[in-house]
């Protein structure tokens, strides 16, 4: 796994619009039976060849959720990092990611509520340049108040 910065907490006080963090990880078939196994997701299409063959896939599929948790490493280990507190998030599924991608997890802050400690971002996952998922987060950041 790459990150662009190390891992820990950016405390609301310094979280600043525009602020972006990433990371990149490759999927393989290890990660999607270990999500299978955790999930309770077993669906065929992520796990038997000859099955997901004859799909509009055409092959095997990694979970999406697999791919959105990519973005919530980045949104609990780096941007705000440790001590953040999922409120929502959207997620729109934009093309399949398959075992041996490279996936490019991407947040930007698109809005700050200090007062709240609330923090809006912009979610984005990709395989080689080409979009794979978009959503938006909004979470509780940490503040150097409760620390």
């Amino acid at each position: 796994m790459l990150d662009n910065l190390p891992r820990g907490t950016i405390c609301i006080e310094d979280i600043e619009m525009g602020m972006s963090r990433y990371l990149r990880k490759q999927v393989t078939d290890r990660d999607i039976a270990l999500f299978a196994e955790v999930s309770t997701d077993r669906n065929p299409v992520h796990l038997d060849d000859a099955y997901a063959q004859d799909t509009i896939f055409e092959g095997r599929i990694a979970h999406g959720m697999l791919t959105a948790g990519l973005v919530s490493a980045v949104i609990g280990e780096q941007l705000p990092g440790h001590g953040t507190v999922y409120l929502g998030q959207t997620l729109k599924f934009l093309a399949p990611v398959r075992p041996g991608d490279t996936v490019l997890a991407e947040v930007t802050v698109t809005g700050i509520d200090i007062a709240k400690r609330r923090v809006t971002l912009d979610c984005r996952c990709s395989v080689e340049g080409r979009p794979v998922l978009a959503g938006e987060a909004k979470v509780l950041a940490p503040s150097r108040k409760f620390d």
